[in-house]
């Protein structure tokens, strides 16, 4: 399979000026870490793409975890902060922090005990954008969907879910590292997979190549004539396998390249059609009324 590939920086979509709006913060309600009766200390944190890296300053969600277990056995939450760089107030103590940006993440421990401190987060992520094409044609946008897996299997030969149904050209964040990508241009059996790799502080742009085409499929009584009513439709592959059914006049389907066998019912009569799909040459399928 074909693949175009890529890359470009992720900081000049996601990084805004430095004087941009600090991130939000709100604070869980009668939290122990924010008690007002004791000495509070700022902790300041800051996350970047990659050592040397601007501040991300927009699209990250901060949460703070006091590092003790509560009377029911989790780590309570003390505050969480949506933006770029957040600013909090929180009593001396041990936190467990993290950084999420889109599907990337960082965490880490910090220890607040007497003073002011500042964290910076490396986050180590990059950006993956997905299109796909069909016969050199770009595919629409209402007919495609991406799925972003990790790249290993378990023991089942499954993979882990990152993202489903993921739109095209949309920027998906993620840890530096490679991903499996399952691509499906309709609902039916047109898919593709690749492995892609994702690079610390730039996008990967991919352009899946796949083999397939958009079809209609009509009941007529002379070719280029109006859809017969009251039909009941099966697409079987060569083997046999039924991959598609509609009561529609004309339904529209998308197909993977190959041979395939339409099947109408119209009243108590059958009519049957083998056709080809191939690449990108959309068709319309007429099944004459014989």
């Amino acid at each position: 399979m074909h693949i175009r590939i890529q890359t470009f920086l992720l900081v000049f979509l996601f990084i805004v000026p430095a004087w941009a709006q600090n991130a939000i913060v709100e604070y869980e309600t009668n939290s122990p870490s924010t008690n007002p009766s004791r000495p509070g200390y700022e902790v300041k944190l800051n996350a970047s793409l990659v050592a040397e890296g601007d501040s991300i300053e927009r699209g990250l969600v901060w949460r703070v975890f006091r590092d003790t277990l509560d009377q029911n056995g989790k780590i309570p939450l003390v505050a969480t902060a949506r933006g770029g760089t957040a600013s909090l107030i929180v009593n001396a103590g041990t936190y467990l922090i993290h950084a999420a940006f889109g599907r990337a993440g960082a965490s880490k421990r910090v220890i607040v005990s007497g003073e002011d401190t500042t964290e910076t987060f490396i986050l180590r992520a990059g950006g993956l954008e997905l299109n796909a094409e069909t016969g050199e044609k770009p595919i629409p946008v209402k007919d495609l969907r991406f799925s972003i897996f990790e790249r290993e299997q378990n023991e089942d030969g499954e993979r882990k879910m990152i993202a489903l149904d993921v739109e095209p050209s949309k920027v998906v964040q993620l840890n530096e590292g490679t991903y499996h990508v399952l691509s499906r241009y309709g609902s039916i059996n047109a898919t593709v997979r690749a492995d892609l790799e994702v690079k610390a502080g730039l996008v990967t742009s991919a352009v899946l190549q796949h083999r397939g085409a958009a079809l209609s499929l009509r009941l007529v009584s002379s070719l280029g004539g109006d859809p017969i009513a009251n039909t009941a439709w099966s697409v079987f592959t060569q083997d046999g396998e039924k991959v598609f059914s509609s009561r529609s006049v004309s339904p529209f389907l998308i197909l993977a390249e190959g041979t395939y066998e339409a099947v109408v019912r119209n009243g108590d009569d059958d009519y049957r059609k083998t056709f080809l799909v191939r690449p990108g040459q959309d068709a319309r399928v007429e099944v004459l009324l014989q």
